[in-house]
């Protein structure tokens, strides 16, 4: 497990090549390169964590630019890295609304259908339009209260405080995305869900490691040995443990309520 500041040599120039190659492809619209993920805030596993980054311009860019940029990523995520970023404007962070207007996104979800539209030269997932996230809120936060300026105009001159019932609203959809999917990911669905537990009782702004270690002081003593098995797993990169019925069940009934109190 590691960050920014003490990953290893291979993470490291990862990042970099791809921020050279990113402002090559932006040229003059390009203001910086900023991390938001386990990178920054600790926990970056090289076996299975994913490089989370945002890319801010100057202006919108052609859709011939998202195909080179498109192509980029295509060539350099999952090798060994999985790629998650965003592409925005810097009039969508001046005049913020949630959720927020993006240029272009890419990640593995993604794969297929931009590889399609290349081979074809088609423009049905690589176009001009406009999109918005509403994960974007909890992006930004992240960037802001613990993110990494990689290259670029800082972070502080760069970035909207955006408002805390936004960032409640984005983090939201993936608690309740997490409770859908606890048993199919329990590992990423505990640890998750006890991120946006912590962010509403006390505030706080955590890696998946920090809530899970919280966790493990804070839920009551029947959970706790769940939450142990999800941090291993998460921290070995590995599955040595199996997930069953009868012990995610409390747990997603004490999170979901606990959750839910804070939101009354």
């Amino acid at each position: 497990m590691s960050n920014w500041h003490n990953c290893s040599s291979e993470v490291a120039e990862f990042v970099k090549q791809l921020v050279l190659k990113t402002k090559k492809i932006l040229g003059s619209h390009y203001i910086g390169f900023y991390l938001h993920g386990s990178l920054a805030v600790g926990g970056f596993n090289s076996k299975q964590s994913d490089l989370d980054f945002l890319v801010i311009t100057k202006k919108g860019v052609t859709v011939q630019t998202k195909k080179e940029l498109a192509q980029l990523y295509l060539s350099a995520s999952s090798k060994p890295y999985p790629i998650e970023m965003s592409l925005l404007r810097e009039k969508y962070l001046r005049i913020w609304e949630h959720p927020s207007s993006y240029d272009f996104h890419f990640s593995e979800f993604w794969r297929e259908r931009y590889e399609r539209d290349l081979k074809t030269n088609g423009s049905e997932y690589i176009n001009a339009q406009v999109h918005k996230d509403p994960d974007l809120a909890a992006h930004i936060t992240i960037t802001t209260e613990r993110g990494i300026c990689i290259d670029g105009r800082p972070i502080e001159r760069t970035f909207p405080k955006v408002p805390r019932e936004h960032y409640i609203s984005s983090i939201l959809g993936d608690f309740e995305e997490c409770v859908e999917g606890m048993a199919s990911n329990p590992i990423y669905s505990i640890l998750n869900t006890i991120r946006v537990y912590w962010y509403l009782k006390d505030g706080v702004i955590s890696s998946k490691k920090e809530a899970g270690i919280w966790g493990l002081d804070s839920l009551p003593i029947e959970l706790k040995f769940t939450v142990e098995k999800a941090i291993h797993c998460y921290l070995d990169g590995e599955r040595p443990y199996e997930f069953n019925r009868e012990e995610l069940l409390p747990f997603t009934h004490y999170i979901t309520k606990e959750v839910r109190a804070y939101l009354i």
